[in-house]
């Protein structure tokens, strides 16, 4: 991706609002929001829609944090599961893993990374 990812703000903006700290709704944290919504491949409606005042801004929040770990999570998994089919000889396998986790992965991020594991098997 070219753009440049600043999830660790996300990151730390999310470990705030679940340590019971309310969401601080300054421009730059919905021009954050806006931003990496857009990242995560939410749909840019809803997006602008849940900017608008600060409950429905710290649900948006959840969610990117949300989607941020599950694809991370499912990208370590299959990436782990190629490696374990490569050293076993199973590339047919292993290209199976990342042309399933590609199937679902939506996040622009995670599917170039999961896509650049799949020419790595050839």
């Amino acid at each position: 991706m070219a753009e440049d990812i600043d999830w660790e703000e996300v990151r730390g903006l999310a470990a705030r609002v679940e340590a019971g700290r309310a969401l601080e709704f300054t421009p730059g944290v919905r021009e954050l929001l806006l931003r990496t919504a857009q990242q995560v491949a939410m749909p840019e409606s809803e997006a602008q829609a849940a900017v608008q005042d600060v409950a429905t801004a710290t649900t948006l929040l959840r969610e990117i944090r949300a989607r941020i770990r599950n694809c991370s999570m499912r990208l370590m998994k299959a990436r782990s599961e190629v490696r374990r089919l490569r050293q076993a000889g199973d590339i047919a396998g292993a290209r199976e893993v990342m042309e399933q986790l590609l199937s679902v992965e939506e996040v622009p991020l995670y599917r170039e990374l999961a896509e650049i594991a799949l020419e790595d098997l050839d």
